[in-house]
């Protein structure tokens, strides 16, 4: 159950204590932590925790790849979820992104994400870190507990415990994911619903070359103001400085609230009009490959200028009960060169 069940009883007093919800001008019921108060503890996690983890490396990969997901909206069945997370592990998949609405806001819901999210991370540790197990090997019990074991990154010489192996899951924060007061639990186990991520591409004595990973806080259908101060002031552009032999070669961009309808017919909430036109020009500063969206629970494929728009359907069962193609695989070659594909989804839940 681990620490996230402390925070049932500060969910409920938050709850309590909640006059009456808020409510977007979307109709969507919001959480009592806004926009401007995530982005400012998420960027405060950010800068305190800067350093825990490092670049994720493909310099001496001829091809990575990553997987995204969008909308499982998990409830106590997590079979969704984890058929995503095993589809990336058996691929080898470099990292894992998930847009948004990853829960419905019940605590035991989160202690299920949390359960499935711990029980990957071990299996990503024994996969790529050397294991050292602490307790009596003739014990079944020690032998099946995770906090005897710990793990070594040999090129970093770095030592971690299992709760801190730096499992490669990078979600986004959703509407649903804030709902009664759902980021008090979502951020207990994500910790930033504002941050970016970096994967190590190519070194020379001349320059360092990244991808560059970016992940917006779009849950309430708003950047707000604190994140577009943060964007407008260059928080993504920092390791961008080419007098110091750093270069950004490919970006790609994850956010909840979709830009654009997938159908001209159909209701879909997007971005209020002036952030979408801030949003489309960062984009295109940033020069962008993919952007990716979630939200609608419905494909869509657009490309403006040189940046392509997936918009991703549901991975829930909620939604699309079957088997279906929910998911993107994206290629990166050495060269730089991007190719994506759908990727299948077999599980019925609960079957």
């Amino acid at each position: 159950m681990k620490k996230i069940q402390y925070m049932i009883i500060a969910a409920a007093i938050l709850t309590v204590l909640t006059a009456c919800e808020k409510v977007s001008p979307i109709g969507v019921l919001v959480s009592g932590t806004g926009v401007e108060d995530r982005v400012k503890m998420s960027h405060l996690y950010y800068l305190e925790h800067k350093g825990d983890t490092r670049a994720h490396d493909a310099s001496q990969l001829d091809e990575y790849t990553f997987l995204v997901g969008a909308d499982s909206h998990l409830t106590t069945n997590d079979d969704r979820m984890r058929e995503m997370l095993q589809i990336a592990m058996d691929n080898n998949d470099l990292l894992i992104a998930h847009l948004g609405d990853i829960a419905d806001t019940k605590a035991e819901y989160y202690i299920t994400l949390e359960d499935l999210v711990d029980e990957y991370r071990w299996k990503y540790a024994k996969m790529h870190y050397q294991e050292l197990f602490v307790g009596d090997p003739n014990d079944s019990d020690e032998l099946d507990d995770p906090s005897l074991y710990y793990y070594a990154d040999t090129i970093y010489n770095v030592l971690y415990n299992v709760e801190s192996v730096p499992y490669p899951f990078y979600p986004v924060v959703g509407n649903h994911d804030i709902t009664h007061n759902g980021w008090a639990l979502w951020s207990n186990i994500f910790h930033s619903s504002f941050y970016d991520v970096y994967v190590l591409v190519n070194v020379t004595d001349a320059e360092t070359v990244f991808d560059h990973f970016i992940f917006l806080d779009s849950a309430s259908g708003t950047l707000g103001e604190e994140q577009v101060r943060l964007i407008e002031e260059g928080i993504f552009e920092e390791r961008q400085y080419t007098e110091f032999g750093i270069s950004v070669r490919n970006t790609f961009v994850f956010s909840h609230t979709n830009i654009f309808r997938p159908r001209s017919v159909e209701f879909a909430s997007t971005f209020p009009r002036e952030e979408m036109f801030f949003l489309l020009d960062k984009f295109d500063e940033w020069n962008a490959n993919i952007v990716f969206l979630g939200h609608v629970h419905k494909w869509d494929y657009q490309k403006v200028g040189k940046t392509e728009y997936l918009t991703l359907d549901s991975m829930g069962e909620g939604t699309n009960p079957g088997p279906g193609d929910y998911l993107i695989r994206v290629h990166v070659k050495k060269d730089g060169t991007i190719w994506w594909e759908k990727v299948h989804m077999s599980s019925i839940p609960g079957k």
